[in-house]
């Protein structure tokens, strides 16, 4: 009896101590196995989410409407047919609602955002009716900007601010609130300013330039694909595995 019990021991012991070596031993065969690949820093799969619903608020995107991958919108936005937003536009619509009509352009790195009331009284969303072309890097708060306009680049529309139809902002010009921009003027300066009266044939071309982005959207909407490169890297894991795509 008693040389049994020194066997099973002596047996429990050696099984306490091999663990601990056989534990050892698959870590370093699994380390041996999983190596990470020399390419691997090609490929970030940390992306910023585009669109953002915000409770009851979910961004809508038209089908022919070109958003950009880096272009961020939260909240009531609405981006109509044959519109566009480009590269990195904020359109946050968490206040109050953004809307983006009929074949207009956002251009890159442009703020819009709306307030949730206007001190003039008018409408605190944010209005961008058809065929308007917004200058990259612009600023635009709770105002509305009527058909066939152009606001210039790094330009500033400030909360109940109002451009009527065939209107122009020039580049670097600031909005004050509540400020109009009667239909046909040319405006510029800080605050903006009346500088002259369009002519037939510039008001005409207005709406052209904004076909003219539009239709360049097209090139880069049939580029661009609705979801991300990820299955790329997972086609080159099946084929190092053999299995079958």
């Amino acid at each position: 009896m008693a040389t049994l019990v020194r066997a099973c021991r002596k047996a429990l012991t050696s099984t306490t101590t091999a663990q601990p070596l056989l534990r050892r031993g698959f870590a370093v065969e699994s380390a041996a196995a999983i190596r990470e690949s020399p390419d691997r820093v090609k490929w970030d799969y940390r992306g910023q989410r585009r669109i953002i619903p915000l409770g009851q608020w979910t961004p809508k995107i038209a089908v022919d409407a070109y958003v950009a991958p880096n272009v961020v919108l939260a909240g009531q936005v609405t981006v109509g047919d044959g519109s566009s937003v480009w590269n990195g536009a904020v359109l946050r619509g968490d206040l109050n609602k953004i809307t983006i009509e009929f074949c207009s352009n956002i251009q890159e790195r442009c703020v819009l955002h709306a307030a949730w009331s206007s001190p003039t009284g008018l409408p605190a969303h944010t209005l961008i009716e058809r065929y308007v072309t917004i200058g990259a890097c612009s600023l635009l708060r709770s105002c509305t900007i009527e058909p066939e306009c152009i606001v210039g680049q790094h330009s500033i529309l400030m909360e109940g601010s109002l451009m009527e139809t065939h209107s122009i902002l020039e580049a670097g010009s600031v909005l004050p609130p509540g400020r109009r921009i009667p239909t046909g003027e040319l405006w510029a300066g800080n605050p903006a300013r009346f500088v002259r009266t369009l002519t037939h044939e510039e008001t005409l071309e207005i709406p052209k330039l904004a076909v003219a982005i539009n239709d360049l959207s097209r090139s880069h909407f049939s580029e661009f694909l609705p979801y991300s490169t990820a299955y790329l890297e997972v086609e080159k894991l099946k084929k190092s595995f053999g299995m079958s795509i």
